[in-house]
């Protein structure tokens, strides 16, 4: 297998980390950036192809180890700005249940409306 041949040492030159004696996460590569939820998602998308790709493999060589930890910036911001999208999604759904309770139907009608616009970008 090719990651036996001292795949630590080559997988440390090979992203530049240094070690630490506190094991530091060093941000070294910044990842593309994800500013709207639609960039998050199509990020979200296309880095987790590539990462796909790079795991159907039965091995992983040094290389793939420095690609993966490349990717997985990029697959991060997209996360979290997926996470902050949601978490607002969440408190405008809890806006359209209150409304449903209360019989605020311009209320339902039209933050529901926002839920569905922004629901969509996630899941169609």
């Amino acid at each position: 297998m090719r990651y036996k041949m001292g795949w630590v040492s080559g997988l440390l030159l090979a992203v530049g980390v240094v070690s630490t004696a506190h094991a530091e996460r060093l941000d070294h590569f910044k990842g593309l950036p994800a500013e709207t939820l639609e960039e998050a998602v199509s990020n979200l998308s296309e880095y987790n192809r590539k990462l796909g790709a790079i795991l159907a493999a039965d091995d992983l060589s040094v290389a793939d180890m420095a690609e993966i930890h490349e990717l997985t910036y990029t697959l991060e911001n997209a996360l979290e700005r997926i996470n902050e999208e949601l978490a607002e999604l969440a408190e405008i759904l809890e806006e359209v249940h209150v409304a449903s309770e209360t019989g605020d139907f311009d209320a339902a009608l039209h933050r529901g409306r926002v839920y569905l616009d922004t629901a969509r970008k996630v899941i169609e």
